[in-house]
């Protein structure tokens, strides 16, 4: 099936420098279009030797302008998810009018910076010139929370999406790839300009449970007090406060939600930035919690299992579908956390096959992630367990 915009093909299993380059070309031949403007590429760990002759092969006989992607050990191709496959995924754009950049950066660039707003001093892109970025990084050489806390004062209220590589764990190792090279550190981030924007969306797999509360005591990680009583035993009372059937779905199950926004009379989906709760101290009654919570924050219990992220999933693709209406989306990119997937939901395609039954029929490609980059209420976050969606859309 050929399409004027985008096309998405996997590529099934190792190396194999002349079915590469047929199918690369095959690749090229669906897209109905007189360019590429942009590709992406994603690849299973098998491939880390010979990466370099990937995407040359892929770049020539493509035709591609300009390439970027990651390793991953799963990948996402339109509403298949292939888990522990080897394989290749690639995704041509044709994107008219638009203005697309790649740029590297490492932890080196990171700590040498004169200020936390000086990203545009090293990539060359200035704030205005961006609609939003495509990031790639890899998750052992990078600290990325304070790269992202730099990146959002650089580039505020720019959307980010994307995720951190996967690859292997002994050793730890994973890609990077911009162009013809390949890196094992720092990421790559890709700035979408002109004629194109970048719109998101993000779920968090969590539905609320009990009611919104303020954090009346913290330090460092810990909430020690809500609403003046110990964070424990508020915490209790609202698992206690449950019907038997969803607390039997809630054990082990339970995070906190921070509100995006104090100032709200009514709380709804997607105010809250969702965190993981890490421990509890009974006899002193505080929490431990994934975040930096404050005094005064308002502070809501979430649980996530198989249900309520699907539940999720499907409200944020209806909203998600009337906002872009009357839209033209070029495609999307899925990063959704490796902790999803058949482990998740005891069954493949999940999230890949809700979003094309929702937005279908749509060109994505993606990868399962260490961690997934996406804006929750105008800012960027990196976040676990999450889907979080990446749609390019005529501007």
């Amino acid at each position: 099936m050929k399409h004027r915009f985008s096309v998405a093909a996997h590529f099934a299993g190792g190396w194999d420098e002349s079915r590469v380059r047929r199918w690369a070309e095959a690749t090229r031949a669906r897209l109905e279009a007189p360019s590429v403007t942009l590709g992406l590429v994603f690849l299973s760990p098998d491939y880390f030797d010979n990466a370099e002759e990937v995407l040359e092969v892929l770049r020539v006989h493509a035709r591609i302008p300009l390439l970027v992607g990651c390793s991953s050990p799963g990948l996402i191709c339109n509403g298949e998810e292939l888990e522990g496959q080897s394989g290749i995924v690639l995704q041509l754009f044709h994107l008219p009018q638009a203005i697309v950049r790649a740029v590297r950066f490492n932890q080196e660039a990171l700590e040498n910076l004169d200020s936390e707003t000086a990203w545009p001093a090293v990539t060359g892109i200035a704030r205005p010139d961006v609609k939003g970025w495509l990031i790639f990084a890899d998750p052992f050489h990078l600290d990325g929370e304070s790269w992202l806390r730099t990146w959002n004062r650089s580039y505020p209220g720019v959307p980010a999406v994307g995720g951190l590589a996967g690859g292997s764990l002994d050793p730890r190792r994973s890609q990077v790839y911009l162009d013809g090279q390949v890196f094992e550190e720092g990421g790559v981030a890709l700035a979408l300009g002109g004629g194109v924007r970048l719109e998101s969306m993000v779920s968090q797999g969590c539905t609320p449970i009990g009611a919104p509360w303020t954090i009346t005591k913290a330090d460092r990680n810990f909430i020690l007090t809500i609403a003046n009583r110990p964070a424990y035993t508020v915490l209790l009372d609202t698992f206690n406060g449950l019907p038997q059937s969803e607390q039997a779905r809630a054990q082990h199950n339970l995070f906190v939600g921070f509100a995006s926004n104090e100032y709200r009379e009514e709380f709804r989906h997607g105010d809250f930035l969702v965190r993981n709760l890490l421990g509890a101290d009974e006899s002193r009654g505080i929490l431990a919690v994934g975040a930096l919570p404050r005094a005064g924050q308002t502070i809501q219990f979430h649980r996530r299992d198989a249900e309520s992220a699907t539940a999720d999933l499907l409200g944020c693709l209806t909203r998600t579908r009337e906002r872009l209406r009357e839209e033209t989306v070029y495609g999307g990119i899925l990063c959704v956390c490796a902790g999803r997937g058949r482990g998740l939901f005891g069954r493949p395609h999940h999230d890949a096959g809700l979003i094309q039954e929702q937005m279908g029929p749509l060109p994505v490609t993606g990868f399962f992630c260490n961690g997934e980059l996406g804006p929750v209420a105008g800012q960027n976050f990196l976040h676990g367990y999450t889907a979080s969606l990446a749609m390019l859309v005529k501007d």
